[in-house]
């Protein structure tokens, strides 16, 4: 049996997460959920990790949740147990939300390549990446109310992040499809891209060759933009700068631009 979610590592610090369903658009299962959120725990402590593209096989990013699942709750076979939903079994969020939010756990810039479709929870899982690649035809859905549901996969902190409050009652109230175009109009991705993939996995690189301790603090800062004050986001931006400046890598950064060559850089500990 095939394994809904495959790990691609690169030599050069790139990591891919690959949703691996393509005959069935990667729509979520629970086996894919178990799946993503252990390979992503997983980065969270890889050492020499640089950048991750995540993107789906076949003909689309992730078609949401697989309908076979709604299909078990109407006849009373789910496993899914409602009454625990409100467990904190990972940090913050449950085991549904984590799947979206071990994104922004992940030390290192994390690019989502989006095609096809990205519908409900798919999406979802999409708005934890740090960027969104998307082509104008690919469409985009916080499909939920038309299951009778909510947004819960972390939905709400992020769309807050993306979006106003208004786009967001207008997406989440009606579920009404939009193309890639519209989505980066709104704020849900960030560029059109014809490729997405070749795209992300462009900008990986790029970001490979850039000094790992920035990278990382910039990481950690942006982390902090949805809830930190002013006044702390000033102090933090401060320490972390400070635990920069002068030391190997900013110096071999400044070097390497002087000389117009590309740095070397150690990975972190």
């Amino acid at each position: 049996m095939n394994e809904p979610v495959k790990l691609i590592q690169h030599t050069n610090g790139i990591a891919e997460v690959v949703l691996h369903r393509p005959e069935k658009m990667n729509a979520i299962t629970p086996a894919l959920i178990d799946t993503l959120i252990s390979i992503g725990e997983s980065l969270i402590t890889q050492a020499g990790l640089r950048a991750v593209v995540l993107r789906g096989e076949g003909r689309a990013f992730c078609a949401g949740l697989d309908v076979a699942n709604f299909e078990e709750i109407i006849d009373g076979t789910s496993k899914i147990d409602a009454t625990r939903l409100v467990e904190r079994t990972h940090g913050d969020s449950n085991k549904f939300q984590r799947v979206a939010t071990v994104w922004r756990d992940i030390p290192v810039p994390v690019i989502a390549a989006l095609h096809g479709v990205a519908f409900g929870g798919g999406l979802q899982i999409a708005l934890g990446a740090d960027i969104r690649l998307i082509t104008a035809e690919t469409k985009v859905s916080v499909m939920e109310i038309k299951w009778g549901l909510v947004p819960d996969m972390a939905g709400m902190p992020f769309l807050r992040e993306l979006v106003r409050s208004d786009v967001a009652r207008d997406l989440i109230y009606t579920g009404r499809i939009i193309h890639g175009t519209e989505a980066v109009q709104l704020g849900l991705a960030t560029r059109i891209e014809q490729d997405p993939a070749a795209a992300a996995m462009a900008m990986a690189i790029d970001i490979a060759q850039k000094s790992p301790q920035a990278m990382r603090a910039d990481k950690r800062l942006l982390n902090l933009w949805s809830s930190a004050s002013d006044t702390d986001l000033l102090l933090e931006e401060a320490k972390e700068q400070a635990s920069i400046i002068g030391h190997a890598e900013q110096t071999e950064a400044v070097l390497a631009n002087i000389e117009k060559r590309l740095p070397v850089f150690n990975d972190p500990d």
